[in-house]
């Protein structure tokens, strides 16, 4: 089996598994270098790597990269490697020295692959009618109930629950739906009949913190008036909350969830090579060199060596 194959095999458990990860795929070289265009790479939430588009000079690069795309919910973009410009942001380029000793530029290009978010719909309605067909169009996986009780779905930051019952039992289902994690909680409903659900909501001993969470009347004010209407409000709301990183970040107050949490243990501590620029993992670093009591990380044997030949040279440019 080619290693191709296995790549789109993982490709396609992880998105049935629901779980986000990153392809990267080197696009472009100049010589030398040991990733060639076409090389191809899967990093998981975790950081962890399933392929090959470089060795310790580019992977740890590509891996703190794709962790962060998928932390803060990023668009595809080009990782460019061995660049001669200082670290940063250049439109949808993200340039970083190449730490080898023999040179060489790499262009990756990233490209997360994030779960579709929960949509959670309550009710039976004509607005309910509406989002279950319009939703699934902007990627959202839809779960329509019909009954009171949330638990018999998994809701977790990236869930958004929108209740439309009509006033039959709204307040049973916000009662579970506030101390959920779910990243928004909204509900069809008038500015009235809002106020006197969250009076109830109140009396039922739930925290204003919480009850704070409740986005009633839901959707944008558009001058929504059919429920075609309404719902494309809703909608909209629902895709500002998406790109605001809301989703990502935990919007309840339980946001320990597994996947933030894998995606969180992903980020390890590093450290500047004050030779080459790279930014090198503490943990996994193999070159070490220790000068006046501080300790200094390397990504290659030859950085280290130009650093101990005359170190004040170099700490001198990093600190510049």
């Amino acid at each position: 089996m080619s290693s191709t194959h296995t790549l789109l095999e993982l490709a396609h458990q992880l998105e049935q598994a629901g779980k986000p990860f990153v392809i990267a795929t080197v696009v472009w070289c100049e010589r030398p270098t040991s990733a060639k265009p076409g090389a191809r790479a899967i990093i998981e939430a975790d950081g962890h790597i399933t392929g090959w588009i470089g060795g310790s000079c580019a992977q740890p690069v590509v891996v703190r990269e794709a962790v962060r795309a998928l932390r803060e919910g990023g668009e595809p973009s080009l990782l460019r490697l061995g660049a001669p410009v200082t670290v940063g942001i250049h439109r949808d380029v993200r340039a970083f020295p190449m730490s080898c000793a023999s040179g060489g530029i790499l262009e990756i290009y990233m490209e997360p692959h994030l779960p579709q978010p929960q949509l959670i719909l309550v009710g039976d309605s004509p607005v309910v009618a509406a989002l279950s067909q319009l939703a699934p169009v902007l990627d959202f996986a839809v779960t329509h109930l019909n009954h009171t009780d949330l638990s018999q779905v998994p809701i977790d930051q990236r869930t958004l629950i929108v209740v439309a019952t009509h006033g039959q039992y709204d307040e049973d289902v916000l009662t579970q739906a506030l101390q959920s994690p779910a990243a928004y909680v909204g509900m069809v409903a008038s500015h009235r009949r809002a106020d006197a659900c969250r009076s109830y909501l109140r009396m039922s001993g739930l925290e204003e913190r919480q009850i704070a969470r409740l986005k009633a009347p839901a959707g944008l004010d558009i001058g929504a008036m059919t429920p075609e209407e309404i719902a494309s409000s809703i909608l909209a709301e629902l895709v500002q909350v998406r790109r605001q990183s809301i989703l990502m970040e935990g919007g309840g107050e339980n946001v320990a969830a597994e996947g933030q949490d894998s995606l969180s243990s992903a980020v390890h501590s590093t450290a500047l090579d004050p030779v080459c620029g790279m930014m090198v993992e503490i943990a996994n670093a193999r070159h070490l060199s220790t000068y006046n009591g501080r300790n200094v990380y390397f990504c290659c044997p030859a950085c280290k060596r130009l650093f101990e030949a005359n170190p004040e040279e170099y700490l001198v440019q990093s600190e510049r």
